[in-house]
């Protein structure tokens, strides 16, 4: 499940927290990786001719490796296979897209750039969109041996596929954790339906209370699976973003890992769907699971 390599993105330089943290990723996890950086210019309006315009495409392309080789070889450990390409776009999702449809890549790690409005859709919406592998987004923040992966499951669901992605997550948030040799916590969020308890037809605390002893047989067989211990697992009442990201800042968890449900066009665009808007609120690395 766990085989190939990572793809990191590189970003402008002094900013780029991909390439120590994928890096000492890959190396956790012992997988060799593959940076890519971008860059690009239009030269038509430079006004020169065509093999003019072909010298300083090279020379651009050239810097920008550099730069960015320097910037590998500053943080790669010893022995660390690290390919390196520099590629001539400004569409830089639709080529990580293009290139992550086999089984090459594990995951594609790049700094992440939480903003967005309906007039621009950032690289990083359209990755978590769109892109067939795991995007794990990271933050400033750096790493620490101690604090806890978290992962994120809806235990509510009777859904097949729900239910198949919260596995998906477990799994990959566990295989994170034991690399990083940290602890692996869960939380599922318990949402009372606004407008049926606004409306006096549920009691929010007898249906967060029910909602939980049905939650507890899905605990037991996630438990048993992936041979967990039941204390891992919490549930809290709220909304699923309040929830999730009020956890992980009390527990300072280092990634959190969710699924998350790609949406294209203009739906995409005007209706996140819950994984995007607790990425707008986390202040930690992000690692997203497509179903």
């Amino acid at each position: 499940m766990h085989k190939g390599k990572l793809l990191i993105i590189a970003d402008v330089e002094n900013r780029c927290h991909a390439t120590p943290r994928g890096l000492a990723l890959a190396a956790s996890l012992q997988q060799d990786a593959d940076m890519v950086a971008f860059t690009y210019a239009p030269l038509k309006r430079l006004k020169v001719q065509g093999p003019e315009q072909t010298a300083i495409r090279q020379r651009l392309l050239q810097e920008r490796e550099a730069a960015v080789q320097a910037r590998i070889d500053k943080y790669r450990q010893s022995g660390q296979k690290v390919g390196l390409k520099v590629v001539w776009t400004k569409d830089i999702h639709t080529w990580i897209e293009k290139n992550c449809t086999d089984d090459t890549y594990t995951a594609v790690i790049k700094t992440g750039n939480r903003s967005e409005s309906l007039l621009h859709t950032s690289t990083d919406w359209r990755l978590l969109r769109e892109c067939p592998i795991p995007v794990m987004l990271v933050c400033e923040k750096k790493w620490s041996g101690t604090k806890p992966v978290l992962a994120t499951l809806d235990l509510s669901t009777s859904v097949a596929s729900k239910r198949r992605l919260n596995h998906k997550v477990l799994g990959n948030a566990l295989w994170l954790s034991q690399a990083l040799g940290v602890e692996l916590q869960v939380i599922s969020a318990i949402e009372v339906p606004t407008l049926l308890a606004d409306l006096d037809l549920v009691d929010p605390g007898t249906y967060a209370r029910e909602a939980r002893e049905d939650m507890e047989a899905e605990i037991k067989k996630l438990a048993a699976l992936f041979d967990l211990p039941a204390s891992v697992f919490t549930c809290k009442r709220g909304p699923v973003e309040k929830v999730i990201t009020s956890h992980a800042a009390k527990i300072r968890a280092q990634i959190v890992v969710m699924g998350t449900v790609g949406r294209t066009g203009v739906k995409a665009a005007l209706m996140g769907n819950t994984a995007e808007n607790v990425l707008r609120h986390l202040k930690t690395d992000v690692f997203a699971i497509k179903p």
